[in-house]
C-alpha cells in the first residue's frame, strides 16, 4: 500500500511540474522585438500568477485608442523589483515598453513602465538583496 501511495504522489508531483512548466512558457512573446506605446492605465491587476496592466494606447488622430494587455511576472517577483499593488492606478499617463505577442495581438510581456513624473518601473526575475540586508 505504501508503495502505491508513493507512486501516486510521484505521478501527481510530476504532473504538477509539467503544468507549471507549460504555464510559465513565454513562447507567445517575441523577445527579439520591442514595442513602445503611450497611453493611460485602464487597470492594474496585482494577482497571481502574473501581474498585468491594461493600457489604453493613443493612436493616430481620428482612430480609436487601442487596449493593450501586458503581462509581467508574479507579484512576488515584481514586488522584489520595488513595485507595489499601488504602483500604477487607473488614469495614470504612461509610456510602456514590451515584447509583443508573436501573433500580432494587442498584448505583450512588459519590460518597462515610465510614469508621467519620469519614474521608471522595471522588473527582473533575478534578485539581489539590498546592501543593508542582514544574512
Amino acid at each position: 500500500m505504501q508503495r502505491f501511495i508513493a507512486i501516486a504522489v510521484g505521478l501527481a508531483l510530476a504532473g504538477a511540474a509539467t503544468q507549471a512548466g507549460a504555464h510559465h512558457s513565454g513562447s507567445m512573446f517575441d523577445p527579439s522585438k520591442s514595442v513602445t506605446v503611450q497611453g493611460t492605465i485602464r487597470a492594474f491587476n496585482w494577482t497571481n500568477p502574473h501581474v498585468n496592466v491594461e493600457v489604453m494606447a493613443e493612436t493616430e488622430a481620428g482612430k480609436p485608442a487601442q487596449l493593450w494587455t501586458l503581462e509581467a511576472s508574479s507579484p512576488g517577483v515584481v514586488g522584489r523589483s520595488g513595485w507595489t499593488k499601488r504602483s500604477l492606478n487607473p488614469g495614470d499617463k504612461v509610456t510602456v515598453t514590451f515584447a509583443p505577442l508573436r501573433d500580432g495581438g494587442l498584448g505583450g510581456s512588459l519590460r518597462e513602465v515610465k510614469l508621467a513624473d519620469g519614474k521608471v518601473l522595471t522588473w527582473s526575475t533575478s534578485y539581489t538583496p539590498p546592501a543593508d540586508a542582514k544574512p
